[in-house]
């Protein structure tokens, strides 16, 4: 009998997109894992009309689309994706969790209907965002930013309920994330009874960092172990967008 076949969906976080899990995406690949990194999609009537339930609608169907193609799944979320990963993945074979909003939520001022990220973004904040991001992926990521839907960021940190799940789940935190505190994360894991992963730098450089694929690469490893299993070889080019 042949090995289960392995598959893995990478789950973007707010303003951003798949391209966020570029070096992910290579190490999975590389690995022969079958790689989904789509871009969460804005409502018919545009983010203003966006709600998190909509981002958790296209979540699930990655997910369902996964199990067609591979006999074991892995979620990986970071940020926002982090919690759409713990709201849609109760039954997921594992899950990985980076820097992830947290169920219990955050203290902040209510957003604007649509978040300007993208309007207002400039290389020279990019830079100092992701300080541990060399000048190429720097100017990668700025020019990739989009603005968000009001909406779900405010239902996010308004704090949600988790469905049950005995999926095996790491939680990869960033000691110096300035949007996400270390604190929240560490709580968070110690809830799911989820082992945690200290890591150096900010909020989005476990992704866009230097150290992105080593940091990929311990993921990759931990979920490997988790599921089990192998997957039908896969170029990096081949992975999913859509």
């Amino acid at each position: 009998m042949s090995e289960a076949r392995r598959a893995v969906v990478l789950v973007h976080g707010a303003g951003g997109g798949g391209w966020e899990w570029d070096a992910w995406s290579r190490v999975f690949a590389a690995g022969a894992w079958r790689v989904f990194a789509p871009d969460l999609q804005p409502a018919a009537a545009g983010l203003a009309a966006t709600r998190l339930a909509d981002y958790r609608a296209q979540v699930a169907d990655w997910l369902a689309r996964a199990r067609r193609e591979a006999d074991r799944v892995a979620l990986v979320g970071a940020s926002l994706g982090g919690l759409l990963v713990l709201l849609e993945g109760a039954d997921a074979d594992a899950r990985v969790l980076v820097n992830p909003m947290p169920p219990a939520g955050l203290a902040a001022e209510p957003s604007p209907v649509v978040v300007p990220w993208r309007q207002r973004a400039s290389l020279a904040g990019t830079r100092r965002a992701i300080p541990e991001a060399d000048a190429a992926a720097a100017l990668f990521a700025f020019r990739r930013w989009r603005d968000e839907s009001g909406a779900v960021m405010d239902a996010a940190r308004a704090g949600v309920a988790l469905p049950a799940s005995d999926a095996p789940t790491l939680v990869m935190a960033s000691r110096d994330d300035a949007d996400v505190p270390f604190q929240a994360s560490a709580a968070l894991a110690a809830s799911l009874g989820a082992g945690v992963v200290p890591l150096p730098g900010s909020h989005v450089a476990p992704l866009l960092g230097r150290d992105a694929p080593a940091v990929a690469t311990q993921a990759a490893a931990w979920l490997a172990a988790a599921v089990g299993g192998s997957s039908v070889p896969m170029r990096f080019g081949e992975r999913h967008r859509d």
